[in-house]
């Protein structure tokens, strides 16, 4: 006998508590309609059906309790009267929610945007997105209409958060602006300036070296200037891996060949050479890969990856040759020294919704709790999959605005 589904009640709704994933619970008032209840207790009215004989994408029709249960069952019922014509409900879902929205406040938006785009990121990225929204931006322009939202008001905000002497959270605060901004001028919601693009991040507040995170724009800069400098290849190659395999500069310019296998992608760091003393696996792209395989043919040495370049001794290069470097490159980026490379992959990672105990790990920083417990290879798949779009990533910021030929990284299949 089939099992009969419920219909959905307040009550019902009330008392579906969130866990770590998210998860549905379907309504019998109205067949193909769900709820899914978020990580962070959201929860979100969403349509499933098949058209032509094939399962699709459900639509999203909106948070729940602003959706009351009728009105989502009856866009429910809408959306299945067009599967049954043949026509996929997508785009009226996206013109209904849009309505919906187009004279909201920021605020309305807000909520919107975070369940359906950030809610199911990872739960540090969530709570951090959402920290900033309730103690940052609503308070003051929560109620304002999502359209007239200026520049001045987001360096406003900026400016009160950096008075109670928080400038990396005033630096976060314009970030997430941003990208709510960047989806509603995607959905076409009313805006067609994003007012937290005007303000450049350097002028909100000024980042030490401890605290600087290079901006997308900044890191093809950086890089396209290492390729057109005139420093030896090999010191090139290390500068364009130390930005894309997330490890410490000692860590790099002491590598030995030894320690790498190509054939599998992994460069293992022996413990003593490791910050935490405990060996660290690095996943390679294939990016990183070919870097390593050219310095390979270039090698001049059997057990350095780097070796120092003038006297007898087979050693690695000095600790201050990539410092300097850097140092004399031409190029108009500010405040900037190598370490920052980590900062910045961990940054973007994040902003990308990579989950925050894969960064870690890619970082060889140490995860606390029973979490910190598992062997190497936690994470592993992960961390393969975060180091190739973040080699993807950059390769991507090197050919924005490139305008000579400075060699070709690209990912190969």
């Amino acid at each position: 006998m089939p099992t009969i589904t419920k219909p959905l009640t307040p009550t019902t709704i009330g008392n579906l508590k969130p866990k770590t994933n998210r998860y549905p619970k379907s309504d019998g008032g109205c067949t193909g309609l769900f709820i899914e209840v978020m990580p962070s207790g959201s929860k979100i009215w969403r349509y499933r059906y098949t058209l032509n004989g094939e399962r699709q994408s459900p639509v999203t029709i909106g948070s729940y309790p602003s959706i009351t249960i009728e009105a989502a069952r009856e866009r429910g019922r809408k959306y299945a009267a067009m599967v049954a014509q043949g026509i996929s409900p997508v785009t009226d879902a996206k013109k209904d929610r849009g309505a919906a929205l187009a004279l909201d406040t920021v605020k309305a938006f807000g909520v919107h945007w975070f369940e359906t785009q950030i809610a199911d990121k990872s739960e540090d990225y969530s709570k951090t997105t959402l920290r900033t929204l309730e103690k940052d931006i609503y308070p003051m322009i929560g109620n304002k209409p999502i359209g007239d939202v200026t520049s001045g008001d987001v360096l406003a905000i900026c400016d009160k958060i950096k008075g109670r002497g928080s400038p990396q959270a005033a630096l976060l605060a314009r970030n997430v602006i941003k990208r709510l901004y960047d989806y509603a001028i995607d959905r076409q919601v009313v805006v067609t300036i994003n007012p937290a693009k005007m303000l450049v991040a350097r002028f909100i507040a000024t980042q030490s070296s401890r605290e600087r995170v290079l901006s997308p724009e900044e890191i093809g800069k950086v890089l396209r200037a290492v390729y057109l400098s005139d420093m030896v290849r090999p010191n090139k190659l290390a500068l364009h891996l130390l930005c894309i395999t997330m490890v410490r500069k000692s860590e790099l310019r002491n590598a030995e060949w030894s320690e790498f296998d190509f054939e599998a992608g992994i460069w293992r760091i022996p413990a003593e050479r490791m910050k935490k003393e405990k060996e660290h696996w690095v996943y390679l792209s294939t990016q990183a890969v070919g870097l390593f395989k050219e310095l390979k043919a270039l090698a001049t040495s059997e057990v350095y990856v780097f070796p120092a370049r003038h006297g007898r001794e087979d050693k690695p290069i000095c600790k201050t040759t990539l410092n300097q470097a850097i140092k004399i490159l031409d190029m108009d980026v500010q405040h900037f020294v190598l370490h920052d490379f980590r900062r910045t992959a961990s940054t973007h990672l994040h902003e990308m919704g990579m989950s925050s105990d894969a960064i870690e790990k890619a970082l060889a920083h140490k995860i606390g709790g029973i979490k910190g417990i598992y062997n190497r290879a936690l994470y592993a798949e992960e961390r393969k999959k975060l180091l190739q779009l973040w080699a993807d990533f950059v390769d991507a910021q090197i050919e924005n605005g490139r305008t000579s030929i400075i060699g070709n990284f690209s990912r190969t299949e």
